[in-house]
């Protein structure tokens, strides 16, 4: 019935990899959204809210809660700007900073586990398709 409509065979994949990437954060008590973007702010840190939503592809209010939660946590910390008072910089506390490798690692796992059931060639050319797809709709 479905089998033709982008809609639901993506929303049905998203479902099957959300499963993966939960059991993946996991042992960092970390959804898959509050991981990406920790890892995102570990990765740069400093950036800010505007910066963080691109990265994420996901709005600025949606970045904006995101950061919200794990500041809540203590992972994440906000730091006026010399420039604009209006926005801040998000950095990684500490406790942040110890969960890096895990994190990282974690996420190697899975992309490596991905690659081994779909093929490197598969998995890279499904990323690529993917990207593109997202960058031509509104």
């Amino acid at each position: 019935m479905f089998d033709h409509c982008l809609y639901f065979n993506t929303t049905a994949l998203a479902r099957q990899l959300e499963r993966v990437w939960s059991e993946a954060f996991k042992p960092f008590d970390l959804t898959p959204s509050q991981a990406f973007t920790l890892r995102a702010v570990l990765a740069k840190p400093g950036m800010l809210h505007s910066e963080l939503a691109g990265t994420l592809r996901i709005a600025r209010a949606t970045a904006t809660r995101a950061v919200d939660g794990l500041v809540a946590r203590g992972l994440l910390e906000r730091r006026s700007t010399k420039q604009d008072g209006r926005e801040s910089e998000i950095h990684p506390t500490p406790a942040a900073l110890t969960l890096k490798d895990g994190l990282n690692d974690a996420s190697s796992k899975v992309t490596a586990r991905l690659k081994d059931e779909l093929g490197d060639g598969t998995f890279a050319g499904f990323v690529e398709q993917a990207k593109s797809i997202g960058s031509h709709l509104p």
